[in-house]
């Protein structure tokens, strides 16, 4: 059975002096440091505290960072100090869906400030998500070429990676995309690769699913080559989904193996406790009970894995399901209990 892993539509970052303010009241205050046990029962790694091990850039007013603060002006001070193991953690930037140029360039200037990489997601793809949860994506071919021009553009020579088109190559392995859309899909991106190539500092992982959604790896090759591979720096796996490390790993070095020692990275946001009632149709929407997995990391263990990511943006909803609001939209409860099962 298919687990397609429906994602988070584009938010816009607003860095303003006050969410930055915000941001350093947020990160005054840190947890005692406790190894998960949800993660250690699911092999997992806990999550760490230091954001500065980390070469990544943490965004300082995200969802995560304005509601601690919030919470703790409201007297919540221990639920601002849970959802802060979210807030202090280096998280993905889902770029915008009309002009990406300037929420990126911003993003990338702090980023810069602080000597770390901005990672992105690049998500507008026409025909997206089959019409499901997060339908949409640029309405034209040409749009879309401008876009990721726009959004290449943002970057500039800032350090990224970004982590090109969740679900696009899994939906047409699965057959959710239409067959005459297909060969333009491919051909777009492809495109992306080489313009985000062009930027001097950026590396590119083309989204390749996950192990549940398409057990087979092998029917991810010639997609995976057909959209330029070779061009990129790799492949990214469990975008928005609960598969643990372990299982995208060994299936990572399986379709590494497959495409000739592709490297690849792994969003490990959620995965804390692993799979809901895996193989259950909506196994991956808003899962309860779930936890933060390993925090962003290049110091995976592993040659073939560059990174561990918090790709999917912890507390986002997946959709409107088990009481979730749309998707993309921060659930504040939700989130809690992500940052809460994370740790003992």
């Amino acid at each position: 059975m298919s687990v397609p892993s429906i994602r988070t539509p584009a938010r816009t970052l607003a860095l303003t002096a006050a969410a930055l303010l915000l941001a350093t009241l947020a990160t005054g205050c840190s947890d005692d440091g406790g190894r998960d046990t949800a993660a250690e029962a699911a092999g997992q790694t806990a999550p760490t505290h230091d954001s500065d091990s980390s070469p990544f850039w943490v965004d300082p007013a995200s969802d995560a960072a304005v509601q601690a603060a919030a919470w703790e002006k409201q007297g919540r001070a221990s639920d601002a100090t849970v959802i802060r193991r979210i807030a202090q953690r280096p998280q993905a930037m889902w770029a915008p869906g009309d002009y990406p140029r300037p929420a990126i360039a911003e993003a990338g200037k702090q980023a810069a400030k602080a000597d770390k990489t901005l990672v992105l997601v690049a998500y507008n793809i026409p025909h997206r998500d089959c019409g499901q949860h997060s339908a949409g994506g640029a309405h034209t071919a040409d749009f879309y070429y401008q876009w990721i021009d726009a959004f290449a553009t943002g970057i500039g020579d800032t350090k990224a990676l970004v982590v090109l088109e969740p679900d696009a190559l899994g939906h047409i392995v699965d057959g959710c995309t239409p067959a005459e859309y297909q060969e333009e899909r491919y051909q777009l991106i492809s495109a992306a690769i080489d313009r985000l190539k062009k930027q001097p500092h950026t590396k590119v992982y083309v989204d390749a699913g996950n192990p549940a959604w398409i057990p087979d790896a092998a029917k991810l090759v010639e997609p995976l080559r057909r959209a330029g591979i070779a061009k990129a720096d790799g492949f990214s796996l469990n975008v928005s989904n609960f598969q643990t490390d372990q299982a995208s790993t060994a299936y990572g070095k399986g379709l590494s193996q497959l495409l000739g020692g592709a490297h690849f990275v792994v969003d490990t946001s959620r995965n804390g406790a692993g799979p809901y009632a895996d193989g259950q149709a909506d196994a991956w929407c808003n899962p309860p009970d779930r936890a933060l997995g390993t925090a962003p990391t290049t110091r995976t263990g592993d040659p073939l894995v560059d990174a561990y990511l918090w790709v999917k943006r912890p507390g986002e909803s997946d959709g409107t399901c088990r009481g979730g609001p749309a998707a993309g939209t921060w659930w504040a409860d939700y989130a809690l209990g992500l940052a809460r099962n994370g740790h003992a």
